[in-house]
């Protein structure tokens, strides 16, 4: 490993002309490295704790500068993940994941158990713990983890955000209530909003760091038993998973077979818009439209409830709210359907191919080692698709309803004054949207000014120059020193970061130029016209055969999977979205290649090949 070094989080400086004031205030105070809390006063052993560390910039799931309200999903994770490991289940090798937002960009490093007596020691209670959920998977999923899941979710729906009336309803005197319920709720939905999210964040990492943990068992069985079998090939063993994730996706092909089967599909490729389409369609006297568009709106929901992007980011277009998305993927299908493709999914072909090539690996094995072989091979399955499908319930259906209900109390404070537009909200945190909202109550209870009218625009103002400097900031890939070797294993299978993608960003690695190296994700060799996406609103240049070349993908982008020839990205390790999300689909696909999406041109002919995880630029 090189010497050289990455900077570390004291040594990085805010850009020109962001008032480090104003910036802290736009963050939790423990979130940020501690000589831009402190200055010239921070404490010591904090900075070599900092220092310590080695960190890297978490662009798989936080690509964007942090909004402050934004920085409520991370702030939230960083907890829930880091107390299952090290408090919960008590992970033998692992504690937490810590963050630090550096220049707006957050960072995250790990706390691994080094001591062997302490791994011993923390054994015994994951054994206990962890083997629990392990023997219960399914029924802990189907009676108690799904179930409380849409509780939660419709709980966060069924919280209501109203504006403060000029005289209170009489039945406040008249039933002796004995509080003012819209003062009282206001401020009150707004904190249940925010625990009900963390709530839904504790549900996220229940399972999923023991279905990580599972796959990895047996990932490290097949490795210590064959040291040469490639990656991907274990990957493939526990592939033809069958998830709600995809359910929006297989949705829009249900639609677009009954399109034709009713005999409307002409007349739905005919209109240019979802919103001329639905009023059209809502005043037909046809029973075929009408019949198609009863099912149309009976998707939407929770299925419509799906976000474009990764789920952390307001801005983030979600179907529910621009329904053109999800109707320009459905025209593409009724095309398909039209021509005589039968838009089925590689999965019973993929079960197929896993099932050979988990027989052909357990026939090496000594007859001993079969039963661990089994007994592995069968929990990984078990959990893996949890690995996907908790997806849809947090950052898909519960940050969309999340979002809108913010939204719902942005148009209240901008209604007063508090705000110019109700989407400067998300540059506040939720604890100072808590306070401008006693402040709003204060000012409606006394019948007085707001303080919030006059400083809140001015606040946000300064703040939004600091988010339009902090974008035009690159942020380095990593913070500190790099270790000798990346063991962490959720580091090298889920985020991509390796050794070799470490000497990458160091700028000393060899082979750059035509040669693009990664992850091999899904098998496949292809070749291909490229086309480079770098945001969601660039995706409509995808066109049937394509090759994507992306930073990274979301799992909503599966209708245009379906498209391309091959996907190629930056971020991501082996059980990245992108890498499983291109597995299921069965397409060819390289991931983690670090800079893939700046390296190759829009139109460029490269061949793609998702065996040895290399793509090569042609011409």
């Amino acid at each position: 490993m090189s010497e050289r070094r990455f900077p570390y989080p004291d040594e990085v400086k805010l850009p020109e002309g962001v008032d480090p004031e104003v910036y802290k205030r736009m963050y939790a105070y423990y979130r940020l490295p501690a000589t831009l809390l402190f200055d010239r006063d921070a404490p010591k052993e904090l900075v070599e704790w900092e220092r310590k560390m080695f960190w890297y910039q978490d662009s798989l799931h936080h690509y964007d500068v942090m909004y402050p309200l934004d920085d409520i999903h991370p702030a939230t994770w960083e907890i829930a993940l880091s107390a299952y490991n090290s408090r919960i289940f008590v992970v033998p090798p692992a504690n937490g994941i810590p963050h630090r937002i550096v220049n707006g960009y957050l960072f995250i490093s790990f706390v691994p158990v080094l001591d062997e007596k302490e791994i011993q020691k923390r054994l015994e209670y994951f054994q206990k713990r962890a083997g629990y959920y392990y023997q219960n998977w399914n029924d802990i999923y189907e009676k108690n983890w799904k179930p409380e899941a849409e509780k939660i979710v419709k709980e966060m729906e069924s919280l209501e955000f109203r504006d403060l009336p000029e005289v209170e309803d009489e039945k406040i005197v008249f039933e002796r209530m004995g509080y003012s319920s819209s003062a009282y709720h206001l401020v009150d939905n707004w904190l249940r909003l925010v625990m009900l999210h963390q709530r839904l964040w504790w549900k996220h990492f229940e399972m999923l760091n023991l279905g990580y943990a599972a796959y990895l068992l047996f990932y490290q069985f097949m490795k210590q038993k064959f040291p040469d079998i490639p990656d991907q090939h274990i990957a493939l063993m526990v592939a033809g998973i069958d998830v709600i994730l995809f359910k929006p996706d297989l949705e829009l092909r249900r639609l677009a077979k009954l399109a034709v089967e009713l005999g409307v599909a002409d007349r739905i490729l005919s209109f240019a818009t979802a919103e001329q389409m639905e009023a059209e369609l809502s005043r037909s006297n046809n029973p075929n439209e009408k019949k198609w568009f009863e099912e149309w709106n009976s998707v939407k929901y929770p299925w419509f409830y799906y976000t474009t992007g990764i789920g952390f980011y307001h801005h983030e277009p979600r179907w529910i709210d621009d329904l053109n998305i999800p109707f320009n993927f459905l025209k593409d299908y009724i095309i398909k359907v039209k021509r005589g493709e039968k838009l089925e999914t590689a999965t019973e072909r993929l079960r197929r191919q896993r099932d050979e090539i988990a027989a052909k690996y357990r026939e090496l094995l000594k007859e001993e080692d079969r039963k661990l072989f089994d007994q592995y091979l069968q929990v990984a399955r078990t959990v893996f698709p949890y690995v996907e499908e908790h997806n849809f319930f947090v950052e898909h259906w519960g940050h969309t309803v999340f979002y809108n209900k913010v939204k719902e109390v942005g148009k209240i404070l901008s209604k007063h004054g508090f705000l110019e537009r109700p989407e400067d909200i998300f540059y506040m945190t939720w604890w100072e949207v808590y306070l401008a909202l006693l402040d709003l109550v204060a000012s409606w209870a006394v019948v007085m000014p707001p303080v919030g009218k006059y400083y809140w625009p001015r606040e946000i103002a300064k703040r939004k120059e600091i988010i339009s400097k902090l974008k035009e900031y690159k942020p380095p890939p990593a913070l500190g020193r790099p270790p000798e070797v990346v063991t962490e294993p959720f580091t090298v299978m889920l985020w991509g970061v390796t050794r070799e993608r470490i000497e990458d960003w160091l700028g000393t690695a060899a082979g750059a130029g035509k040669i693009i190296k990664g992850f091999p994700a899904s098998p496949g060799v292809v070749e291909g016209r490229a086309v480079v996406v770098t945001s969601v609103e660039e995706l409509n240049k995808v066109k049937e055969g394509d090759i994507l070349v992306c930073p990274n993908t979301s799992p909503a982008w599966g209708p245009v999977f379906a498209k391309v020839k091959a996907v190629v990205s930056d971020i991501g390790g082996l059980m990245a979205h992108a890498a499983i999300v291109a597995r299921e689909y069965g397409v060819p696909a390289v991931v983690g290649t670090g800079n893939a999406s700046r390296i190759i041109k829009d139109g460029q002919r490269i061949r793609v090949d998702g065996f040895k995880g290399v793509v090569e630029i042609l011409e």
